[in-house]
């Protein structure tokens, strides 16, 4: 164990990327959180950030702060995760939460393939992926099926697999870049590719990957992608979603979602509904502003990190892990879940014992060490470890 010590200690050293953490409120040193994953911890500057919205564009300027601050926020938010996903300006836009923008692209894409019957996804996929896409297949009145990859480990997909499901007949393929549970992480231009050459959409979910792994939604010619804010990018509990529409299917498509923002002139209330250019049309309601605005410092401190030293830094950290879990815990029962290979995972590692939900219990149990670890529970023996490199 002091060997893993010393080892962590010259890491430390070493990190380029050590102060940020210093930028994060933390107020017990006995708390060691790992569940960044799931919710990212609050940077400092978003309470000075939201202070002065409420207290001096809200409370001040009142309504005059929806032209001088607010109308633009989520394309101007948009475009700054667009860089950090690799997409263009206007390619990105803030709104909603990830399974109403998952509904919206995804009952889109089918608009565009009305030749094609199948919907591919896995059984690793988020819960409420499936939930959105069995609703549409309801919706659809038998038009579509929804199909599944399967896993011969629970935890990754083989190429094998994709090759033998998409065909002539997949209208759409909705995956996760980076799986909930395992962190098994897809080539996304590689299974982008291989959906294309048999005529497929994709549609990918960043939420597990965007802010951890660096992500090139133009390079890998990706159609459409969602993604949440409140896990790695630390945009606060419950903080709106993004999604991604490439720029010459914009034009090309329509939200089922009919909302007066993405609507081309809003402000005129115009009975029939007319939609914006670009991005916009992907609007639907009064943005909400103070969650939105909320998401900007932790955008901030991504840039300013840059998305190579942060997956530098994730490797590095998970590979330390993998490392003290062979050495430490192999003889008493506990597995790695995901995958060895960085080039194959996220940024959470997720283990299994017989006795995990009793064995998180107790590394939450402040009084047994003397220190808290939070990690987080998925059913029925897996406990993940979420590691936020900034």
């Amino acid at each position: 164990m002091e060997a893993g010590f010393k080892l962590a200690r010259e890491l430390d050293k070493n990190d380029p990327l050590k102060d940020f953490r210093n930028r994060f409120v933390i107020n017990d040193p006995d708390l060691i959180y790992l569940d960044g994953n799931s919710l990212g911890r609050l940077p400092k500057d978003t309470i000075n950030h939201l202070d002065i919205l409420i207290r001096d564009q809200w409370g001040n300027d009142l309504i005059k702060s929806w032209n001088a601050n607010w109308y633009h926020k989520p394309t101007d938010i948009g475009n700054r995760i667009a860089k950090i996903i690799g997409a263009d300006e206007g390619e990105v836009i803030v709104c909603d939460n990830t399974s109403t923008n998952l509904y919206k692209l995804a009952h889109s894409a089918l608009s565009l393939q009305k030749d094609r019957n199948k919907i591919l996804t896995d059984k690793l996929n988020f819960p409420s992926d499936l939930y959105i896409l069995e609703g549409l297949v309801k919706e659809m009145k038998g038009n579509y099926s929804l199909n599944y990859l399967h896993s011969t480990d629970n935890e990754t997909i083989g190429d094998e697999e994709l090759i033998s499901k998409m065909n002539s007949e997949t209208a759409l393929v909705s995956l996760s870049h980076v799986v909930f549970k395992s962190a098994f992480m897809y080539e996304m231009e590689k299974v982008t590719q291989m959906a294309h050459d048999v005529g497929a959409l994709v549609l990918w979910d960043l939420s597990h990957s965007v802010g951890a792994v660096p992500i090139h939604l133009k390079q890998a010619n990706v159609d459409f992608a969602v993604g949440c804010t409140y896990k790695y990018l630390n945009g606060g509990p419950g903080a709106p979603a993004f999604l991604y529409v490439r720029k010459d299917l914009q034009e090309k498509l329509s939200s089922p979602i009919q909302g007066w923002f993405g609507s081309s002139k809003p402000f005129d209330f115009n009975l029939s509904y007319m939609p914006e250019t670009g991005i916009q049309r992907f609007l639907t309601g009064t943005p909400n502003i103070l969650s939105m605005a909320a998401i900007e410092p932790g955008l901030q401190l991504i840039n300013e990190a840059g998305m190579e030293q942060i997956r530098r830094k994730s490797v590095e950290l998970s590979t330390y892990f993998i490392d003290q879990i062979n050495v430490e815990l192999s003889l008493l029962g506990f597995k790695i879940a995901s995958p060895v290979n960085p080039d194959k995972r996220g940024s959470h590692i997720s283990i299994q014992h017989k006795e995990a939900f009793r064995i998180m219990k107790g590394l939450m149990d402040k009084s047994i060490n003397g220190y808290q670890v939070i990690p987080d529970f998925r059913y029925p023996d897996n406990i993940r470890f979420g590691l936020a490199p900034l």
